[in-house]
């Protein structure tokens, strides 16, 4: 069992063993972008949010959701507020018996939450016959949880790499599309023409997806609807409302219920 502080630095490939969990309560993190050579690894926080990126892609994990990486996959945690930091490290050669090798976002439900806890506060040594149990019921529980979508194709174009940057890190937030095309001096139709290219969605809906995985990671901060709608830009309350529930099916209210 590791339970680490703040800036305390930990390779998993240096540990020899089937399991290891870690535990954590860390706030403003950068891992920066790295990869496991000889170890799968689910993430995951029972509360806060993380937001990860990879070297296509950003995902937005809140309470609810969890994240499995196979190994060699490049990836990078940020979080900007206190998380409960959980992470597991399976062995690839054991974890490619239940796993298949792909990113895969995943629900989290009450019994995975309790398992996963457990697991991360093993001592690190050779698994017992309940941890063996355990696991079985672990691996038949993952191999049900529902797969999430909320996913982000980020911009490979070298004129949108310092801001893609700054928009992961949630320094700034992507403008409006003239504001953009001012700052990059590319016209709109080219970069409507690049985004829908590279990410599948013109800039316009690239930047609501954008919005919505913020205002995710802002809701489950604990900011109100006000705070969000004014930090995201949106004119009123009722008009983030209304675009959330749009994007998701419930309000905002709804949705952190649900997924409790």
């Amino acid at each position: 069992m590791a339970v680490l502080k703040q800036n305390e630095e930990f390779d998993a490939d240096s540990i020899r063993g089937k399991v290891i969990g870690i535990a954590s309560d860390m706030v403003m993190h950068d891992s920066g972008f790295h990869f496991h050579t000889t170890k799968a690894q689910l993430l995951y926080a029972p509360s806060g949010c993380m937001t990860v990126t990879t070297s296509d892609r950003q995902l937005v994990l809140p309470p609810f959701r969890m994240l499995w990486i196979p190994a060699n996959e490049i990836h990078r945690v940020n979080f900007r507020n206190i998380v409960a930091y959980r992470s597991i490290y399976f062995d690839e050669c054991y974890a490619e018996k239940y796993m298949n090798s792909s990113l895969r976002v995943l629900n989290v439900n009450p019994l995975l939450k309790e398992i996963i806890e457990r697991i991360c506060f093993w001592e690190w040594s050779e698994l017992r016959n309940d941890q063996v149990s355990l696991l079985n019921v672990f691996w038949d529980e993952i191999s049900g949880a529902p797969e999430e979508k909320l996913e982000l194709k980020i911009p490979q174009d070298r004129r949108f790499k310092k801001f893609s940057e700054e928009w992961t890190l949630r320094y700034a937030m992507p403008p409006m599309l003239k504001k953009l095309a001012e700052k990059t001096g590319a016209v709109e139709k080219t970069i409507s023409r690049i985004f829908k290219k590279e990410t599948g969605l013109s800039y316009q809906e690239w930047r609501q997806q954008w919005r919505l995985q913020r205002s995710i990671e802002l809701l489950v901060e604990g900011n109100s609807i006000g705070e969000v709608s004014h930090i995201l830009d949106f004119s009123s309350d009722s008009a983030f409302i209304e675009f959330f529930k749009k994007q998701t099916g419930s309000t905002p209210l709804q949705y952190l219920i649900k997924h409790e």
